[in-house]
């Protein structure tokens, strides 16, 4: 994926309409129209060959005919032209072409290709990138483009609007027209044969003209040539410096009905888009109003660090509406302290709530909205605040929101409001909400919602920037053991692997999970009873029986061998009369867990034909997809993301603890997380898993049953099922360097953001000014993050440690999304430079770069850091002069 040329489409030099009509009506005509009317200044040249004009202005017959080569050509001609077109338009030298005409796909000659093809093959030919078929078509407010066969023209604004749908785009534009909603550029995606979705991200994250991003999604794959991986990065990347929403069609879970885990029957396909959503640092809404009232709130910059809300009105009924809103989505009403509720008496009737919502009283003049905002802005706890205005005989609703608007200046907590009613003196009221740039709503749910958007995104921002602990992701499976387990059962034809291997990959990956050993006969079970004394469970053993408990597969908490050898009797009897064309292969013998405060939880894990594998955790025990608690991820995760996923359930404020029952081991069923999904990231066989009951309690947590189902692993890299990139180990080294002894250096990990502190803390002002371009004294956050919270498929970072753990040296590369190009930076700790650390560091990064695809390495250097431009020379890179004392530093990989 690219975006090389992508800019065609939204600044072009010239455009050319290749089938441009007289007709009224007719796609062609509307398109020139459009084009006419949408205010480009650049040449627009009709292509028709049996008209001399087309609306005024002249029409040339043909491709080779045109005057000027065209930037971008918008094509409405029959599906059979669109190859040669393509073709004749390469050879010309335009960079883009907008494909209106749809069945491209479905067009094949004897051979089997599509039409499709075809075309794709003649526009890779010249490097021209094509935004269709089958579309709409494109309007970008800034150059004045309407390349569409839209009916309403566009108002200029700030947002960009990217669809499937054709028909979305024109819905969305009949919407926004009628409430003033404005946007930087509407993209009509269509079967994006070429230009897909992370293409698009890549260029509106760099575009001045957008500052926030709309997304309609029927299916991220239908790309010829899709690549989750790629979706993920473009819009991570996108995510970090603009907010994303997006609107996700088809939320029926009906995928999952043939799916044979209890995960992939709770996930879905819409909750696998939920978790993609999420891990991308994107915020989703369900319809087309929640969008603009989610643009409302995010395009303001707004943040929150919480979902807690107090709401402030002078009417208890709309109070009561925006916390029943509250709840439904999730957020938490804050308790007034007793501090508060002191203030509050201080300026309020005796009448008012005494409590959250502060109900103010109907009667309530501005200084009591002013001072009663001051008070809920400072209050503990509070994460944002709701104001809620109904219209009342004895008050002024501008006066109040005058209030309002004094109140909150300064604040970095934020106010959303609604004010209710139709008045003129109310409509004032919202535009002058509207000048301070506070949001305001239609109702009180929806200024509920403005304020859960604004706490959903500050989550799914923060699973991006995380610096998470690392107790979990550094232990060390046994992977040889592993692979010749999984190897083995693959060769074996295994569908789902067996009792015993399953404990022993378990116990590879450090997974706790109860004792387990394989029986023949009952006389076996009855053995195995007497040996280990204690309490065990049968259960039967098949390949063609899933569900055991279903069929009287499973017996509990037998406590003597008489009664383990007489239970194993019956299940036989009793699964051959239920299942009579099951294959029995004796019984799995398992220590009898005895827990009785336990809880029961489920951990799971199951592949989405997208987005490949995920996880589930939730609520477990028989009743899992009836009571559906239950949380996703995108593997692979860390223990961050873990934890997200537990605090997302609703068995976790159990799990926390409560009466007189304490709190469960929530640390080490993160951990269980943690290693499940370092096991399927590993071994790509694995396609579905379900730990069920995994039980956890102030002793720990254990795994009572699981079970695995294998299948072939996909072609490439072994981490090639994975959305996203994993991190590198097979990158780990040692690095000798002559004098000084042996280092250690691998890439960059989340973890490391302690180590980035104690270095940077060991660096001269000099150095941090050389490599940072900032005399900044400490890192902020957010670059703390970009550091060493970075995306494996696009960039790199490389760090030295010294026989003490301690970070001395790190290098790194960011690469653009085409990988044409990539930044590189190195620096050494102030103390050890001159010893050939940044030599090593360097050398290192030139040649993953070259291995990694990219086409050239550059850097910025100051002309005064000579240390670093002879380095530069000494590798080869070409010096050149820049401006202001910077030297402009370059390597061409190939």
């Amino acid at each position: 994926m690219s975006i090389k040329n992508i800019d065609a489409f939204f600044h072009p030099k010239s455009i050319a309409l290749i089938g441009a009509s007289t007709r009224d009506r007719s796609v062609g005509g509307i398109l020139m129209s459009n084009l006419l009317n949408g205010g480009f200044k650049g040449p627009i040249m009709p292509v028709n060959p049996k008209a001399s004009a087309v609306n005024g202005v002249v029409a040339y017959k043909d491709v080779a005919s045109l005057p000027v080569t065209p930037d971008l050509a918008v094509i409405a001609t029959p599906p059979g032209s669109i190859p040669q077109t393509i073709e004749e338009l390469g050879k010309r030298g335009a960079r883009a072409a907008i494909v209106i005409t749809a069945g491209l796909r479905d067009i094949k000659d004897e051979q089997g290709v599509s039409l499709e093809r075809k075309m794709l093959d003649a526009a890779r030919k010249y490097g021209m990138r094509i935004v269709g078929p089958n579309c709409l078509g494109i309007i970008s407010t800034p150059d004045g483009i309407n390349a569409s066969f839209a009916e309403v023209p566009a108002k200029k604004g700030k947002v960009a609007f990217v669809a499937q749908s054709g028909a979305l785009v024109a819905t969305m534009l009949d919407w926004a027209v009628a409430r003033g909603v404005g946007f930087s550029h509407l993209i009509s995606m269509g079967d994006q044969a070429d230009a897909a979705f992370c293409d698009m991200l890549d260029y509106l994250a760099q575009d001045p003209d957008t500052d926030s991003i709309v997304m309609y999604v029927e299916a991220a794959g239908h790309a010829a040539d899709f690549s989750a991986r790629a979706f993920i990065s473009a819009a991570r990347a996108a995510a970090r410096v603009k907010p994303i929403i997006a609107i996700k069609s088809g939320r029926s879970a009906a995928a999952a009905a043939a799916a044979a885990s209890h995960t992939g029957a709770l996930a879905g396909a819409d909750g696998v888009y939920d978790a993609t959503f999420s891990r991308c640092g994107i915020l989703r809404a369900n319809d087309l109003d929640e969008i603009f009232d989610a643009i409302e709130t995010l395009s303001k910059r707004l943040r929150v660090s919480g979902d807690r809300l107090m709401i402030v009105t002078n009417g208890g009924g709309a109070g009561v509406m925006s916390v029943d809103a509250l709840s439904d989505l999730g957020g938490q009403l804050v308790t007034v302290t007793d501090d508060t509720k002191k203030k509050f008496d201080a300026i309020l009737p005796d009448t008012w709530s005494h409590g959250n919502p502060v109900d103010i009283i109907g009667d309530a003049s501005g200084k009591r909205w002013h001072d009663s905002v001051k008070i809920a802005l400072e209050a503990p706890d509070v994460d944002g605040i709701v104001c809620l205005y109904c219209p009342t005989a004895t008050a002024s609703s501008l006066e109040g929101a005058q209030a309002v608007i004094e109140a909150a200046k300064g604040s970095t907590r934020p106010v959303l409001t609604n004010w209710l009613g139709s008045s003129e003196e109310t409509e004032k009221a919202r535009a002058a909400y509207r000048a301070a740039g506070i949001p305001t709503f239609e109702t009180p749910e929806k200024a509920v919602r403005g304020f859960m958007h604004l706490a959903k995104y500050n989550r799914v921002q923060n699973l991006l920037q995380e610096v998470p602990p690392s107790k979990a992701e550094n232990f060390t499976p046994n992977y040889e053991k592993a692979k010749s387990i999984i190897d083995g059962a693959v060769k074996a034809k295994q569908l789902w692997l067996d009792a015993i291997n399953l404990s022993d990959l378990f116990e590879c990956y450090q997974i706790p999970i109860a004792r387990s050993k394989a029986a023949v006969t009952p006389a076996d079970v009855a053995a195995i009873s007497a040996d280990w004394k204690a309490p065990i469970v049968i259960k039967i053993m098949s390949p063609d029986i899933t569900h055991k408990s279903d069929v009287g597969g499973v017996k509990l908490n037998l406590e003597t061998p008489e009664e383990a050898k007489a239970a194993a009797e019956q299940m036989l009897v009793t699964v051959k009369k239920n299942c009579p064309d099951a294959k029995l292969e004796g019984f799995l013998v398992q220590e009898m867990i005895k827990r009785p405060r336990a809880y029961e939880l489920i951990c799971g894990v199951a592949t989405d034909v997208t987005f490949g594998p995920y996880l589930l955790f939730g609520q477990g025990g028989v009743s899992v997809e009836v009571v559906n608690d239950s949380a996703l991820a995108l593997a692979p995760i860390n223990t961050t993301l873990a934890m997200d996923m537990i605090t997302r359930t609703r068995i976790y404020n159990q799990l926390k603890g409560y009466r007189d029952r304490p709190a469960a081991a929530i640390n080490e069923v993160a951990d269980v997380l943690v290693r499940v999904s370092k096991l399927i990231s590993d071994f790509p066989e694995i396609k579905e898993l379900d730990i069920n009951p995994l039980l956890a309690d102030e002793k720990g947590v254990i795994a009572v049953d699981a079970r695995i189902k294998l299948g072939e692993a996909v072609a490439g890299p072994r981490d090639a099922h994975l959305a996203i990139k994993p991190y590198p180990k097979e990158l780990e080294a040692h690095e000798t360097i002559s004098g000084k002894g042996e280092f250690f250096v691998r890439p960059v990990r989340p973890e490391d953001y302690k180590a980035f502190n104690e270095f940077f803390g060991k660096l001269t002002p000099e150095d941090v000014r050389l490599r940072f371009f900032s005399t900044m004294r400490s890192l902020p956050t957010a670059l703390l993050s970009r550091l060493t919270h970075i995306d494996y498929d696009r960039d790199m970072a490389f760090v030295l440690f010294n026989d003490k753990s301690e970070m001395i040296g790190v290098a790194n590369f960011a690469a653009d999304p085409d990988k044409s190009k990539a930044e590189y930076s190195v620096i050494v700790r102030s103390d050890l430079k001159g010893h050939g650390l940044g030599t090593a560091l360097m050398k290192r990064v030139v040649e993953y770069a070259k291995s990694f695809g990219v086409g050239e390495l550059y850097g910025d250097v100051f002309e005064e850091n000579t240390q670093m431009l002879a380095l530069c020379k000494e590798l080869g890179f070409a010096v050149s002069e820049g401006k202001d004392g910077i030297v402009v530093t370059s390597l061409k990989l190939k």
